[in-house]
């Protein structure tokens, strides 16, 4: 089956681009386009897409509050692609915060845009980039770092999740500590669970906002 994907941008020929680089995949399919956050909830519903191109800034509803509303409001909700034109945008940060699962430039390569998307659809690794990482320890709190200090993670639980943090899928994280996919699996899960994360991009944020992990 291929990854659908949902086009959500205020410029058409923004849409157009990204349409005419992911349809050129045999395993990608476009659904859709929406030029407004407010129209993304009933697309969503009828359409069911794997993945939500969706650019942050927008007139009626930016991609910030249209991630929240999605995530909130519809069950098993698609993976969330962040789409915009400066990686150090703090809109972005905010949309990872709000549970977008990745991040693409809109000047990206059409490789890079591919990669992406199949990447978040994928949801074992992130997207997550230098000048995003230094917002996130920028932004650290008392809180996130008392939520850290509260989870007690096991020795192995911090290896994996520094590893998450530098964007390592579940199987370059087995191949660097030389253990199973599925052993790294169940840490993973336990890394989620103890931070309270809904997923990766959650945690790590915690990890950096913590200062559990410094931006390098």
């Amino acid at each position: 089956m291929p990854v659908t994907v949902l086009l959500v941008d205020d410029e058409p020929l923004v849409r157009a681009g990204l349409r005419a680089v992911l349809e050129a995949q045999p395993d990608i399919e476009v659904v859709g386009e929406a030029g407004d956050g407010a129209a993304v909830i009933p697309l969503v519903r009828q359409l069911r897409p794997d993945v939500v191109a969706m650019d942050v800034r927008m007139p009626l509803m930016d991609g910030i509050e249209a991630t929240r509303v999605v995530l909130r409001t519809v069950p098993d909700p698609p993976k969330i692609l962040v789409v915009t034109t400066f990686e150090n945008d703090e809109y972005v940060y905010e949309a990872l915060r709000a549970g977008a699962d990745g991040f693409l430039l809109k000047r990206a390569r059409p490789a890079e845009i591919v990669h992406a998307v199949r990447l978040v659809a994928e949801g074992e690794s992130l997207l997550f980039p230098a000048a995003v990482r230094q917002l996130a320890a920028e932004y650290g709190t008392s809180k996130a770092r008392r939520v850290m200090e509260q989870a007690s993670l096991t020795e192995r639980e911090e290896a994996v999740l520094r590893l998450m943090a530098r964007g390592l899928s579940n199987a370059e994280i087995a191949a660097r500590l030389m253990v199973g996919v599925e052993t790294v699996k169940t840490h993973v899960s336990a890394v989620l669970a103890k931070l309270g994360a809904r997923d990766r991009t959650q945690a790590v944020i915690a990890a950096y906002e913590s200062g559990f992990v410094a931006p390098s």
